[in-house]
């Protein structure tokens, strides 16, 4: 997938537009992310903490759950912008391998400077997808 200049400072944008939203009361580190799909659509999302840690909820993974409860399966490229360009965490990696490792993934700055532009497969390299389970 290819994915041009314009689409990349949009993505990089809405991803910086939303980090205001976040709720991290305890870390103080917003996350914005936005993810684009195949038929066009960019979806938004925020990280939201919890005071029980483990329920804490990545931007990533919000924005792609926002894209897959409206139907979208198929996502072109993901930008992820914190104050210091912070990479993905590793279950936001393995569900954005769920819907294709080819994803082109932006990780950005609270300035929108992109420190690192690579794909899911890249970030997650050997990743386990629906491929690996056995078929019934």
């Amino acid at each position: 997938m290819q994915i041009n200049e314009e689409q990349k400072e949009t993505l990089i944008q809405a991803a910086m537009a939303v980090r205001h939203w976040a709720y991290v009361p305890y870390s103080h580190y917003p996350v914005g992310a936005a993810i684009l799909t195949t038929s066009g659509k960019i979806y938004d999302g925020i990280n939201v903490e919890s005071a029980a840690f483990p329920t804490t909820m990545c931007a990533e993974r919000v924005a792609i759950y926002k894209a897959v409860s409206e139907g979208e399966r198929d996502f072109v490229a993901i930008a992820v912008v914190t104050d210091n360009a912070g990479s993905p965490c590793g279950g936001c990696r393995q569900v954005m391998a769920e819907f294709g490792l080819e994803t082109i993934v932006l990780i950005a700055d609270g300035e929108g400077k992109i420190s690192q532009e690579t794909t899911v497969s890249g970030l997650l390299p050997g990743a386990f997808t629906p491929k690996d389970l056995p078929s019934l």
